[in-house]
């Protein structure tokens, strides 16, 4: 089903793939200067990959626009933007940001997400036991993509499972543009609100998770502001994204059931199979917009010092220039260096752990359930939402 007329742009998909209209721009101009209501301005589109890395990997010339951290919204006043700036990595450029990331980065590191793998099989393998037992049908999002994540990220950070439901709709509501800006922002609060209480605890008791070993760490210099804003950050793009990764994904590969079969009977491509499903899925439609900070050429186009500039990071990734025959899922391929994490100072922090949670919990899947089939025909696209994925995804085996 094509997407809604009202979807911005670059939010707009068919299915798995970005909507014609967008590949379009890509296919011809690659930087397009579009009307964006929702942001309240005219935008540069930019779509093509190397174009995309331009603006990313160098924030001299293209600077974090901090007052559009509410995705898809107009942008917030001084006075909403105090609250939910600090300690938000995507709130900063350089050095502001070197500072931040430096402190979390450690706890990041391919090294470091090795000794939360045994434990991530034992979550991966503890649901699918459950799913399991209940018997067909179920629904893989809410009894597999949703909660994986969420217990990970929950026992990283130091937030009780039992609040997940919490989180989770507030983070929904967060990323839903069919939403007021306003309840949008709201749910912003709220979520800042919770964490305060969070942080409170961590500072008084600290524990052996990260948040913990934020709040004993006297040399990081972190206030509570900035710790809430951490937490925030890791919180939301530590479980949305993931969630609805593995969600699509699986709706992805059984769609393609060669593939489906193929990472079943060779789970040493489950590398490659993340890297590939990453690429052609994208569930991530836009980073955070930039700003020009002087005059400059990109796609052919003159960038004036101060326009607002897009990145599409669905349509980069199925640009030609970056993998032969870019709408083609096929997980035995090389998915080259694709920008589904971004690129640049902002590459994603959480990539290592949401890249080993992938690896563990797609060949696990599909070992445990060979005769993994949909029921229905139509599937529940988020059409509205920021990170892209389905609502929900009832199989039978």
């Amino acid at each position: 089903m094509a997407a809604m007329p009202t979807t911005p742009l670059h939010f707009r998909r068919v299915g798995f793939d970005p909507a014609p209209d967008l590949t379009e721009v890509r296919d011809t101009d690659g930087v397009r200067r579009i009307e964006s209501p929702q942001l309240g301005a005219s935008i540069w589109l930019v779509t093509r990959v190397e174009d995309v890395r331009r603006v990313y990997g160098d924030p001299s010339r293209f600077r974090i626009s901090a007052y559009h951290l509410v995705p898809g919204a107009p942008a917030l006043t001084d006075e909403e933007l105090a609250p939910v700036r600090p300690g938000n990595l995507l709130a900063f450029d350089p050095p502001e940001h070197t500072r931040l990331r430096r402190l979390l980065a450690p706890e990041f590191t391919a090294r470091r997400m090795r000794r939360l793998e045994p434990r991530i099989h034992e979550i991966v393998d503890a649901h699918l036991d459950a799913v399991e037992r209940k018997g067909p049908p179920a629904d893989l999002v809410a009894e597999f993509a949703l909660p994986v994540p969420a217990l990970v990220i929950c026992e990283l950070l130091g937030v009780p499972f039992e609040d997940r439901d919490e989180f989770q709709q507030r983070y929904a509501e967060f990323f839903d543009v069919t939403l007021s800006f306003e309840r949008r922002l709201a749910v912003q609060y709220e979520s800042k609100a919770y964490l305060t209480e969070l942080v409170a605890r961590a500072r008084a008791e600290p524990g052996d998770d990260l948040l913990g070993m934020l709040a004993r760490d006297e040399s990081a210099d972190l206030d509570d502001r900035e710790l809430v804003g951490i937490a925030d950050l890791l919180l939301l793009a530590g479980h949305e994204t993931t969630a609805n990764m593995l969600g699509l994904g699986v709706l992805a590969l059984l769609r393609h059931p060669e593939q489906f079969r193929l990472l079943r009977e060779e789970p040493g491509r489950a590398d490659a199979a993340v890297e590939e499903l990453l690429r052609w899925l994208t569930v991530v439609h836009t980073g955070v917009p930039r700003v020009a900070t002087t005059e400059v050429e990109l796609g052919g186009q003159a960038i004036g010092a101060g326009e607002l500039i897009i990145c599409s990071l669905p349509a980069a990734n199925r640009d030609p220039a970056l993998v032969p025959d870019p709408d083609r899922f096929d997980i035995g391929r090389d998915a080259g260096s694709h920008v589904a994490f971004g690129h640049g100072v902002h590459h994603c922090l959480g990539a290592p752990l949401a890249r080993m949670e992938m690896r563990i919990a797609f060949p696990a899947l599909v070992r445990r359930f060979p005769a993994l089939r949909t029921v229905g025909s139509y599937p529940d696209y988020r059409t509205q939402q920021v990170v892209y994925g389905l609502g929900s995804l009832p199989v039978t085996w």
